[in-house]
């Protein structure tokens, strides 16, 4: 068994927004309220970053059109006792995905991590 650091995206609405900053803290704070709620405060949630199409600098992943905004999520978590790095994703995405109802999730890495101690040893 093997421990993973899985990297999500996800994709966050946002409605009734003028601002791009006012998007991104509202689906921070969105987000990051229903994981607590669901007891998964342990899941890492941040902006997401795009690289500019024109000179290629990343730039935060948000977008407003007709006052409604797409805003791209980072979602790391740590899993625990995988048996492989499938394993792995399918934990991650059902963990944040029970708590994250109806909002698009996509795995973007995951890397195995040390084990514990205690499991070194065994």
């Amino acid at each position: 068994m093997s421990n993973y650091h899985v990297v999500m995206e996800a994709a966050w609405l946002v409605r009734d927004v003028e601002d791009i900053d006012d998007a991104i803290g509202v689906a921070v704070s969105e987000s990051g309220r229903r994981l607590n709620e669901a007891d998964k405060e342990y899941v890492d949630v941040e902006v997401g970053l795009t690289d500019c199409p024109a000179c290629g600098e990343p730039f935060d992943s948000a977008f407003i059109a007709a006052g409604t905004a797409l805003v791209g999520l980072v979602l790391e978590i740590d899993i625990f006792n995988a048996e492989n790095e499938e394993h792995a994703t399918r934990i991650a995405k059902s963990e944040v995905g029970g708590a994250l109802r109806d909002v698009p999730l996509e795995v973007i890495q995951t890397i195995e991590t040390e084990a514990d101690d205690e499991q070194a040893a065994e």
